[in-house]
């Protein structure tokens, strides 16, 4: 099994952004019955259906928040272009036969920075969707993410510790 140990800042960091990424994945996974997208494909449509369903939206408040997400979408595209070419340029090093850390470094800083300018982004539109809402939309959207921080951080402390998730069976 794979194991993985973590310094504090980087369980931090980690969490940081497992809660960003994962606030979004946890509300298309309670919108759909699969699984929830992968990075990158997590806005748009399903967003909407999920917070207009879950949060009871007004027609303004779709319309708005379609608005945002599309914008979003368009300025956060060549992000993520940048994002799959530094992963290609990544698996390509590490296929080529000759590791080099210098330049394994710099393509993972590269990759840093771009998906710190992707999750600002979503960040920002997420803080603007939250300023439409109603106090009672508010509310329920907090204890959602609320809830969602508390098993990601459960998750992470099993995996920190190699313990495996309780189940009637176990």
């Amino acid at each position: 099994m794979f194991t993985c140990k973590f310094t504090t800042s980087q369980t931090k960091s980690s969490l940081i952004k497992a809660g960003v990424v994962l606030l979004l994945a946890a509300s298309f996974a309670l919108a759909q019955d699969g699984p929830p997208p992968a990075h990158g494909a997590m806005r748009g449509g399903h967003e909407l259906r999920f917070l207009s369903r879950y949060l009871d939206l007004t027609d303004a408040q779709k319309a708005q928040v379609k608005q945002l997400l599309d914008g979003e979408r368009s300025s956060a595209s060549p992000l993520m272009q940048q994002e799959h070419q530094s992963h290609l340029q990544m698996t390509q090093l590490v296929q080529s036969g000759n590791f080099d850390d210098t330049k394994a470094q710099a393509i993972a800083v590269s990759l840093s920075q771009t998906d710190s300018q992707l999750m600002v982004q979503h960040a920002k539109v997420e803080a603007e969707i939250f300023q439409l809402l109603t106090p009672e939309q508010k509310t329920k959207m907090t204890q959602l993410t609320s809830e969602r921080e508390q098993r990601v951080a459960e998750h992470m402390q099993r995996h920190e510790t190699g313990d495996q998730p309780q189940t009637p069976n176990n």
